[in-house]
């Protein structure tokens, strides 16, 4: 790899992977920050779903990957996961940057407990998320505001984000099925929305009514809003 130390405009280089399941949203960031003589970030790759995201990120090893939350086959999560040995190597660790559409805490905290350094929300600009990625690459935590306050809070002491025992049951792709039904989408809409089929979302929404003991989606909802996760 080749990054060189942040704040030397024109000489420094970022090596960056995009990983996020919509076409248009990379096409887009590549657009926005990819003109590598006038930003000095160079894309060396791209992934829609998990396991391409772990294959091109071994392959190409930049210095940072922007990471959606919510990817098809398990999530950002599952990808920071299956890259941990990349982000302790000695010598020059891959480093993680969240970008997402969602500012929810829980999320977040569950991408930062999993390695990201960062976690910034798709409303950046171009010229912002250029220089995230150069702090990142540098080892800096970068946080959209108010992103900050959740990861303080869970991680400041103990008292503040006890371990919610119910919740950490639950898989990354359950817990994501879980947050759609209680915002009241149907089965359908679900399905849509994770690419996943209806037989698919009854089976996860059967996992979370089981393993939460509850005995339909409208305690499912209850159960969600009181723990902030809708």
């Amino acid at each position: 790899m080749n990054g060189t130390p942040h704040g030397t405009p024109g000489t420094r280089r970022a090596r960056v992977v995009l990983v996020d399941d919509h076409r248009m949203f990379r096409a887009g960031v590549q657009a926005e920050i990819g003109r590598t003589e006038e930003t000095g970030v160079e894309v060396v790759g791209e992934a829609g779903d998990v396991d391409q995201a772990v294959s091109v990120i071994k392959a190409a090893r930049p210095d940072v990957v922007l990471l959606d939350v919510h990817l098809p086959g398990g999530g950002g999560v599952e990808v920071l996961r299956r890259s941990a040995d990349l982000m302790s190597a000695a010598e020059d660790p891959v480093r993680f940057l969240a970008l997402s559409v969602s500012d929810a805490a829980e999320d977040v905290i569950g991408v930062i407990r999993g390695g990201a350094r960062g976690y910034v929300t798709k409303t950046i600009t171009g010229a912002d998320l250029v220089d995230a990625i150069f702090r990142v690459a540098d080892g800096d935590a970068v946080f959209s505001p108010r992103l900050a306050g959740f990861v303080l809070d869970a991680f400041a002491s103990s008292e503040a984000a006890p371990v919610d025992e119910d919740l950490d049951r639950l898989t990354q792709r359950e817990r994501e099925v879980l947050r759609l039904i209680a915002r009241g989408y149907a089965y359908k809409e679900v399905g849509k929305e994770l690419f996943i089929s209806v037989k698919t979302v009854e089976s996860h929404v059967s996992a979370v009514l089981r393993k939460l003991q509850l005995s339909n989606r409208h305690e499912l909802t209850r159960w969600a809003t009181a723990r902030r996760l809708v």
